[in-house]
């Protein structure tokens, strides 16, 4: 295990903010504390990173996938409304529109013949 300080000016946070960041996306992080430091007039966060030194860690990417070749063309229609309702609903209440219904659920539900309670109980991830 490795430790990694970054100490980042409260004043400056955005020129430092991507090095930390890229740091934390490309490495396995076991840890962060972080502090803020106050010395005579400058202000500071300190973090204070512990992860594995490992040349062969890669961030795990999901494969986007094309919903257009899935679903036939009615169900994609239906899950293009239900997805621009989705958006709609995540605006509204200032979430992350997976929060509401990942992709993988909206295309579960296009392709349900009918949508009620029932149906939708038995889409996984819906309860």
């Amino acid at each position: 295990m490795q430790i990694k300080l970054f100490t980042i000016p409260i004043n400056n946070i955005e020129d430092f903010n991507t090095e930390l960041n890229n740091f934390l996306k490309n490495n396995k992080i076991i840890d962060v504390e972080k502090h803020l430091i106050t010395l005579k007039n400058n202000v500071f966060w300190c973090f204070s990173v512990s992860y594995i030194d490992s040349p062969q860690f890669q961030p795990k990417q999901k494969e986007k996938i094309d919903y257009f070749n899935i679903l036939n063309t009615q169900d994609f229609s239906i899950f293009s409304k239900i997805r621009a309702w989705r958006k709609e609903k995540s605006d509204i209440e200032k979430i992350p529109p997976y929060i509401i219904f990942t992709d993988a659920e909206l295309a579960e539900i296009a392709k349900l013949p009918h949508i009620n309670i029932e149906t939708l109980k038995s889409i996984k991830g819906l309860g």
